[in-house]
């Protein structure tokens, strides 16, 4: 069994030789300037190069190290890209550049091996109120549920996200309540969905169809 050093060691290796196979060949863009839309014209200008070539850097390193599916970080990534749009100042595109280089860091460093990651769709498109759901299997008996619906960038920063959390177990990981907001929710698995119910208003953020990215 290999230990967690073991593991860190193995990524930074990892890190280093495949950076460097693909530095010449490989260039992963986080945010696709080649023709702008009239939202991105000012995060595409020079002023943000500095900002844009380190979080291409990180989204391209979190591709090729991750655990996790590498779907679930290029539709994050899709989603992140819609919430930029919607920015209407210079603090807000630099705080949404802040905010997705540290999701892309959590995807590098935290084991997501044992993390089943949900996006919430609508009409067979991501919701036009984003929620990203995560199930982590912290033990045998033991179940973690943590979520986030993201709201107007241009709100303060203490109302830009809605966080939901539950801990749980197996035998009882269909009725749930979110701790955050004493919220009761009905959480029914099939193969690739969940899907995600409450009677109670004021909690309907959470609920409804999310995909499993697996």
């Amino acid at each position: 069994m290999l230990l967690k050093t073991d593991i860190n060691i193995i990524k930074t290796i990892t890190i280093v030789s495949l950076g460097y196979f693909f530095s010449g060949s490989v260039h992963a863009e986080a945010i696709d300037c080649s023709a702008p839309s009239h939202s991105l014209q000012k995060v595409c200008s020079s002023a943000f190069s500095k900002q844009r070539d380190h979080l291409d850097n990180l989204y391209l390193t979190a591709l090729l190290v991750t655990d996790a599916p590498a779907r679930i970080i290029k539709d994050t990534q899709l989603m992140w890209v819609q919430r930029l749009k919607q920015c209407k100042s210079i603090d807000c595109y630099k705080q949404q550049i802040d905010l997705r280089a540290d999701d892309l860091n959590i995807f590098m460093s935290l084991n997501q091996s044992l993390t089943q990651h949900y996006l919430k769709f609508e009409d067979g498109h991501f919701a036009q109120q984003q929620v990203h759901m995560k199930i982590h299997q912290l033990s045998k008996d033991r179940i973690k549920i943590e979520g986030i619906a993201y709201r107007n960038p241009n709100n303060r920063t203490d109302t830009q996200s809605l966080a939901f959390l539950a801990y749980t177990t197996p035998e009882q990981k269909t009725e749930i309540t979110d701790n955050e907001h004493d919220c009761k929710y009905q959480f029914n698995y099939s193969k690739a969905i969940l899907a995600v119910k409450t009677a109670q208003k004021g909690c309907e953020r959470f609920a409804g169809i999310y995909r499993l990215y697996d």
